[in-house]
């Protein structure tokens, strides 16, 4: 493939994709606003790590099963109204906790159906988003979108700790997840304004549908491409291993390491998370000089291994709080590498299914870390299942290099 060279910050500097960018931005903020405050109420409530090991399954199974054929229907109708309805249907999950924080009744049960629908619609966003993305910049400035749009993201998972804690301390849960509604509606109403589709640049290429037993077909025709199953599988052996589970695990090493209020502790060690995909990304964007390779995304991938074995064993906050950063770093250039490899050797015409591939490893296979760290953690603590889980992605990782070595990859873009 030839080497892009686009400008730094090329995709931030576009009109049309900046107000994408920042409104995507608010509604993951909001997307990690609503895991502040639910997590917290639900391991207030019930005390559970079965029920914390619950949110990161039921939250991305949706993205396992459903991800390749939400690229299709991606790939055949217009982004923006696909996009818009997965934010409607975030904002109804929200305002159907905010009831039940209200009555006082919430039912494990219904946590759990709430969850799922959650889950749904952040697979159904996913695949729309990256088709918009190569719609707004094309082929030479997709590198700086992916880069930039996975920051962006990371700046929502920052903040929304942030402004989660303040809602849940300022406003109560109650009033704090109905106030998150507006944070959905930014990017909701400028997907009305735009004239991107996700297809204006490859109009007119033959686009076929797909039923939901066909997206077996699609896995298939990507096994010969390399490259395209490497950045699958290393974007899978992170989701499997380790995932979103600190997230959701994070009030109990809030709990174990907290310096004063654990509440405190909480915001603080997930912002340093989030921190570190900010700052991963700014790195990437601003200097240009990690390819878009198998080896630099092995590499980061296991300083995210590494890094995450080290936050598990850390008995002292600080360097906990250090090594999330570290984490941060390593996770967000491991995810945009594969995701700009996967855009850039797509078909045009199966671009959202082929997304839809990649997104099912990446995303639906952090499911298992539910079970490897949650459900694991019931038995032997969190603290040990999370280790094991890293150490297991470390030499997983080792594994997927070997692999990719003896396959020879052909070279990528610059990232």
């Amino acid at each position: 493939m030839a080497t892009l060279a686009p400008r730094k910050f090329a995709a931030l500097r576009n009109r049309d994709c900046r107000p994408y960018l920042f409104g995507a931005a608010l509604a993951m903020m909001a997307d990690n606003i609503e895991h502040v405050i639910t997590y917290w109420q639900l391991w207030q409530k019930f005390h559970s790590p079965a029920l914390a090991g619950f949110e990161v399954i039921s939250h991305w199974v949706p993205f396992l099963v459903f991800s390749v054929y939400f690229g299709s229907l991606a790939d055949r109708f217009d982004c923006r109204r696909v996009i818009q309805a997965a934010q409607v249907l975030f904002m109804l999950v929200s305002a159907a906790w905010g009831v039940l924080f209200l009555t006082g009744r919430l039912q494990i049960w219904e946590a759990c159906v709430l969850l799922v629908l959650h889950g749904l619609a952040g697979s159904l966003w996913g695949p729309g988003e990256q088709l918009m993305l190569h719609d707004f910049v094309g082929d030479e400035e997709l590198p700086s979108a992916v880069r930039l749009n996975a920051t962006f993201r990371s700046l929502g998972v920052l903040f929304g700790p942030v402004v989660g804690s303040a809602l849940l301390l300022g406003l109560g849960p109650t009033r704090g997840i109905f106030a998150n509604i507006a944070f959905y509606l930014p990017l909701t109403l400028f997907l009305f304004r735009t004239r991107f589709t996700g297809h204006t640049r490859d109009e007119g290429v033959p686009r076929r549908r797909l039923g939901l037993l066909d997206s077996v077909r699609v896995i298939r025709d990507v096994r010969g491409n390399h490259t395209l199953v490497s950045m699958i599988i290393l974007g899978g052996l992170g989701s499997f291993f380790v995932g979103a589970s600190m997230q959701s695990s994070m009030p109990i090493f809030a709990q174990d390491l907290g310096a004063g209020s654990a509440g405190t502790a909480y915001g603080i060690l997930l912002f340093a998370n989030g921190a570190g995909g900010v700052l991963g990304g700014i790195l990437l964007e601003a200097t240009g000089r990690i390819p878009a390779s198998v080896p630099a995304a092995v590499v980061s991938t296991a300083v995210y291994g590494l890094a995450t074995v080290g936050f598990a064993v850390a008995g002292n906050y600080p360097a906990a709080v250090a090594l999330l950063v570290v984490g941060g770093v390593a996770n967000l250039a491991s995810m945009s590498i594969g995701q700009t490899v996967v855009q850039l050797l797509a078909p045009p015409g199966e671009r959202g299914r082929v997304i839809g591939v990649y997104g099912m490893s990446a995303n639906g296979l952090r499911f298992g870390s539910g079970v490897t760290v949650g459900l694991f953690g019931a038995v032997v603590g969190i603290h040990w299942s999370l280790g094991l889980s890293a150490a297991a992605l470390c030499v997983g990782t080792l594994i997927a290099a070997l692999y990719a070595r003896s396959s020879a990859p052909r070279p990528t873009a610059t990232a």
